[in-house]
């Protein structure tokens, strides 16, 4: 008898009239947010616009949406195109199927056209929306909760998954809650990202290469752990050997990065910094101007009191020369006079 386990819901949709509201979707719109709302704060801190990361987003997440069902589609083919089947099912994605193989890899490619018509580094956007891509991964794993699917093998553990359904050869009982697992990991790759980005300036690409790293290393226990049908290569679920191939890729690509290009981009959008600088520089010019109005009024007041002086100097000299030829023509007269009564006396 198990002791405690996590029931799964009796019904992953909810109709709102003629609406359906499906728990799956809401996950994947929810991861959305987080990862556009995430992706901007960390944009802005690097020096681009607010809103650009919303802008190429609108290009990266359908995309994502159409590569994520189309490796699911293909990987699982025999789910849609086998006897018995009905290949419109491969269209239905609210019942869920999404590969994050195909999602991140066209994504990516909607992403760069988007990054183009902004006139946006590629690598820049994809180091700064990395984590916010990770925790979208850990919201939309619970929309496989509400399907009740991608769980592992039976147990009896405390965490278990109950499931009820019998849909699609389920066999009701506890399994181990891999979209849980999955969940966690991703939490814990969209912290270390931050924090190595923090702690070592990650640039032109190697936080989103640290982002593609971390997860494989955790989708190949977590993928290794499930008893879902799949195809198998040498013993290995596919998965498995996608996650190891990319995580050696990824791994690659932050060595030869780190040594061909050192260090971190220092404008990540052409325009911002130099918009923030137009707005400095209105400050400063406004500053200079009262300076310099400034400066003016003490020029013109030091030029005032120079005139004052000036004007008072030449008021004295006149008077200052009169006396002095006052007092010549006092002498010469003398002069005469006493020339006079000497001549009287001889």
């Amino acid at each position: 008898m198990e002791l405690a386990f996590i029931p799964s819901p009796s019904r992953g949709v909810l109709h709102l009239g003629p609406v359906p509201l499906r728990g799956y979707a809401f996950c994947i719109i929810i991861g959305v947010f987080v990862a556009v709302w995430l992706g901007n704060k960390r944009w802005v801190a690097r020096g681009g616009r607010p809103g650009t990361v919303a802008d190429i987003a609108v290009w990266a997440v359908p995309f994502g949406l159409i590569g994520g069902r189309l490796y699911h589609v293909i990987t699982d083919y025999q789910l849609y195109f086998s006897e018995g089947r009905d290949w419109v099912d491969a269209f239905k994605i609210w019942e869920g199927g999404l590969g994050i193989w195909g999602a991140i890899a066209f994504g990516a490619v909607g992403a760069w056209i988007g990054a183009r018509r902004r006139g946006v580094p590629m690598p820049a956007y994809a180091d700064a929306v990395a984590p916010g891509i990770a925790l979208a991964q850990a919201i939309g794993r619970w929309g496989n909760w509400f399907n009740q699917e991608l769980y592992g093998k039976a147990t009896d553990l405390p965490w278990a998954v109950e499931i009820t359904s019998t849909a699609d050869g389920r066999v009701p009982g506890t399994y181990h809650p891999t979209f849980l697992y999955e969940s966690l990991w991703c939490i814990g790759v969209a912290l270390l990202v931050i924090w190595a980005d923090r702690r070592f300036k990650l640039g032109h690409g190697r936080a989103f290469a640290l982002y593609v790293a971390a997860y494989c290393a955790g989708r190949f226990w977590i993928e290794y752990m499930r008893v879902d049908d799949a195809h198998h290569i040498l013993g290995l679920r596919l998965n498995n050997w996608t996650a190891l191939f990319v995580f050696l890729l990824a791994v690659l690509y932050i060595v030869l990065s780190a040594r061909k290009r050192p260090g971190r981009e220092a404008v990540v959008e052409p325009g911002a910094e130099s918009a923030a600088g137009d707005t400095g520089s209105a400050v400063d010019k406004d500053a200079k101007d009262a300076k310099d109005v400034k400066d003016t009024e003490n020029d013109a007041d030091d030029a005032d009191a120079a005139e004052k002086t000036d004007a008072s100097g030449a008021t004295e000299d006149p008077s200052g020369a009169d006396e002095a030829d006052a007092a010549d023509a006092a002498k010469d007269a003398e002069g005469v006079t006493n020339g006079a009564d000497s001549a009287k006396k001889g």
